[in-house]
C-alpha cells in the first residue's frame, strides 16, 4: 500500500545561493524563489552573494543546495571541492542560469567564474530574449518528467546550454528554427545529481505551474524520484452505463502515467460486462467487499448516487483504500467532517473529483482575475438551466440526490468559493416547485451568498428559465467579465434518412467570455476572453503525483467539505421556507 510520504529532500534542508547585483534584486528574486522552493516540512536557508569575494556557507548538511546564477569568485576550488563531496553523498543540486547573473564565460572571456562553469560541466552558448517559448520534453526519460506535458509554452528569457562533459542528460528543449536547443540538463554524481536550467528567469516563468514542478523535482535525489515511479492500482465503484463516468474515470486512467484502471464494481452484470469489453482484462467485481478485497486496488473512485457516497467510502477507507468521490463529496457537514478524520486518521487520501475545475471557461475567468484585469472582484453569479423536463433518473430524487442544489451546485458553489476565497457569513436559498410534478427535485433554486466584508456571490439552476442568463457573471473594480451559453448543435446528412440534427447539453461547450474594463479618461473597452487550453485529465494527473510524489492535492478534501456545507444550508434554507441562515467556516 502507498504510504503517500511528501516528496522532499533528505536531509529536509535547502540551501538557497542567489548571486545578485544589488540588495533591491535580491529582495525581488528571493521572494520569487521562496514561492517555488517552499516545501512543507522543509527547511529554507537563503544566502545573498553579490560581485565580490564572499565566504560560501557549507553545502554539506543539506538535502539540497540551489545556485540561483554564478556566484563569481566566492565559488572557490575548496568550495566546490565541498559541494562535489555533498553531491556524490547524495545532495541534489539545481543551478539556474541566465542574463540575470554573469553568464558563462566563453572562449577568450574572462566573465564568470571559469571554476564553477567548469564544475557544472554545462554552459550558455546563447540567451535568448523574453518572449514565449514552447518546451518539450526530451527523449531521455530522467525521472524528472513524469506526467509532465509533452510540450508546454512558457514565457522567459531562455539561455540555451550546451553540455561540456559527456555524462549530462538533456531534460527540456526548446525547438527554434526547427532544431532543438537544450535548456535543461541533468547529471549524475554518484548518489547524488545536479540539474541545470536555464529556464527559470523571469517571474513569469517561475509562477508556470510545470517549471515550478519541474523544479521542486530538482531538490529530490534521483534514486528516491526513480523509487515511487510505478503504477498504482485503479478502480472504479459504479461503473454505471455507456458512456457514464466508469468510462470516463477508466479512460483517464489509462491516459494518465502511473494509474492502472484493474477493476469495476457494479451490481448491474451488464454494466461489469461493459467495462470489460472497454478495458480488456479489468477484474469485474460485484459487490463492494470482493473490491476492497482485492489488495491491487490502491485508490477506488466512487461514482454513484449522492446518498451513498458517505458509507462507501468511510468502507473504503477502513479497509485501507484511498478514495476519490465523484461531487458531491456527500450530503452533510457532519459526514464531511467523519470521513475526513478517517481518512487522516489512516494517511489515506480523500479528495473529490470537482472536474469542473479544469473547464476552460473557468479557467479562463480565473486566470484574468488573478493578473488583476478585473480589479478586487466583490459580486459572482453563475447560472446553468433553460426549461426542459428534467431527466427521470436519480439525480431528480430529493431522497437520492440531496435536492436541486446538489446536482449543478456542488461545481457553481466550488467556482464561486474558488474565485472569492474566505468563507460567506450568510446565505439564502429560494426554491420553486410550480411545473414538474413527477420528480421531487425542486424546478428552480437560487442560492445567494454573503460575506461579513459585504461581497456577495449567487448561484441559479432553473429548469424553468426559457431565456438562459450567462453562465459568468463577474463584477470587480477595474470591470466586469460576462459569459453566455451558446448552442452545441451537431448536423449532418445521411442516406435513406436525410437531415439529422442533435443537440449536446448547454453546459459542456464552453462558453464566449466578454471582459469590458473602465478606462479613466477614455471609457469602457472590450475583449474576448478565449478558453484556456485544455487539461482534460488534469484531476487524474495531479492525483497520481500526489499519490506517488507527495506533490500538493489540487482537490482537498476540506475544499470539497467547504462545498458541502453550503450545500447543506440551501437545502435547509428551501426546505424551512427559504430562510437566511447564518453560516461560520467549518472547522476542524
Amino acid at each position: 500500500m502507498l504510504t503517500r510520504l511528501p516528496l522532499r529532500p533528505d536531509p529536509p534542508r535547502v540551501l538557497l545561493i542567489l548571486a545578485v547585483n544589488a540588495p533591491a534584486d535580491g529582495d525581488d528574486r528571493r521572494e520569487q524563489l521562496e514561492d517555488v522552493l517552499t516545501i512543507e516540512g522543509v527547511e529554507l536557508q537563503v544566502q545573498l552573494v553579490g560581485s565580490s569575494t564572499g565566504e560560501l556557507r557549507d553545502p554539506r548538511g543539506y538535502g539540497a543546495v540551489v545556485l540561483d546564477g554564478d556566484p563569481g569568485p566566492s565559488a572557490s576550488a575548496a568550495w566546490l571541492a565541498e559541494l562535489q563531496g555533498a553531491v556524490e553523498g547524495g545532495t541534489s543540486v539545481l543551478a539556474i542560469v541566465g542574463s540575470r547573473t554573469a553568464p558563462s564565460p566563453t572562449p577568450g572571456s574572462s566573465r564568470g567564474s571559469s571554476l564553477f562553469w567548469e564544475w557544472l560541466g554545462i554552459r550558455v552558448i546563447d540567451e535568448k530574449p523574453s518572449g514565449e517559448w514552447f518546451t518539450k520534453v526530451a527523449l531521455a526519460k530522467v525521472g524528472l518528467t513524469e506526467r509532465v506535458p509533452g510540450e508546454f509554452p512558457i514565457v522567459d528569457r531562455p539561455s540555451i546550454l550546451e553540455a561540456t562533459r559527456g555524462d549530462a542528460v538533456p531534460v527540456l528543449q526548446v525547438n527554434i528554427a526547427f532544431t532543438d536547443e537544450t535548456v535543461m540538463f541533468e547529471r549524475r554524481l554518484g548518489e547524488g545529481r545536479l540539474i541545470v536550467s536555464g529556464l527559470g528567469n523571469e517571474r513569469a516563468a517561475l509562477s508556470h505551474p510545470e517549471l515550478k514542478t519541474l523544479l521542486r523535482r530538482a531538490l529530490v535525489g534521483a534514486r528516491e524520484l526513480m523509487q515511487r515511479d510505478r503504477s498504482i492500482g485503479f478502480a472504479v465503484l459504479g461503473y454505471g452505463p455507456y458512456g457514464g463516468m466508469g468510462l470516463y474515470h477508466g479512460l483517464a486512467a489509462s491516459a494518465t502515467p502511473g494509474l492502472e484502471m484493474i477493476a469495476a464494481c457494479d451490481f448491474d452484470p451488464a454494466r461489469r460486462k461493459a467495462a470489460q469489453e472497454e478495458f480488456p482484462g479489468l477484474r469485474p467485481y460485484a459487490g463492494v467487499t470482493e473490491l476492497t478485497a482485492d489488495d491491487d486496488v490502491e485508490v477506488v473512485v466512487v461514482a454513484t448516487p449522492p446518498s451513498t457516497h458517505f458509507e462507501l467510502a468511510a468502507n473504503l477507507l477502513g479497509a485501507g483504500k484511498h478514495v476519490a468521490l465523484e461531487k458531491p463529496m456527500c450530503l452533510t457537514l457532519a459526514e464531511a467532517g467523519e470521513l475526513i478524520g478517517l481518512a487522516r486518521a489512516s494517511n489515506l487520501v480523500l479528495t473529490v473529483h470537482q472536474s469542473r475545475r479544469w473547464d476552460p471557461d473557468f479557467l479562463a475567468v480565473r486566470r484574468a482575475i488573478d493578473q488583476g484585469l478585473v480589479g478586487e472582484i466583490f459580486n459572482v453569479e453563475t447560472f446553468v438551466g433553460g426549461f426542459e423536463h428534467p431527466c427521470r433518473a436519480w439525480h431528480s430524487e430529493v431522497a437520492i440526490s440531496g435536492g436541486a442544489v446538489y446536482d449543478w451546485g456542488s461545481h457553481h458553489l466550488d467556482w464561486i468559493l474558488q474565485l472569492m476565497g474566505g468563507f460567506p457569513s450568510s446565505l439564502q436559498a429560494h426554491g420553486h416547485k410550480r411545473v414538474w410534478r413527477d420528480i421531487t427535485n425542486l424546478d428552480q433554486v437560487r442560492v445567494r451568498l454573503t460575506w461579513q466584508d459585504g461581497r456577495e456571490a449567487e448561484f441559479m439552476q432553473s429548469d424553468i428559465a426559457a431565456i438562459r442568463r450567462p453562465k459568468f457573471f463577474v463584477q470587480g473594480t477595474r470591470g466586469t467579465i460576462a459569459g453566455h451559453y451558446r448552442p452545441l448543435q451537431f448536423e449532418r446528412l445521411e442516406p435513406g434518412v436525410g437531415y439529422v440534427g442533435e443537440q449536446s447539453h448547454h453546459a459542456e461547450a464552453p462558453v464566449n467570455l466578454m471582459l469590458a474594463r473602465y478606462e479613466a479618461g477614455y471609457g469602457v473597452t472590450e475583449m474576448l476572453l478565449p478558453p484556456v487550453p485544455a487539461d482534460r485529465y488534469g484531476f487524474h494527473r495531479n492525483l497520481a503525483d500526489h499519490l506517488t510524489l507527495g506533490e500538493p492535492l489540487a482537490v482537498t478534501p476540506e475544499s470539497s467539505r467547504d462545498v458541502v456545507a453550503l450545500l447543506e444550508a440551501a437545502q435547509r434554507s428551501t426546505d424551512e421556507g427559504n430562510v437566511h441562515v447564518a453560516l461560520s467556516p467549518p472547522v476542524e
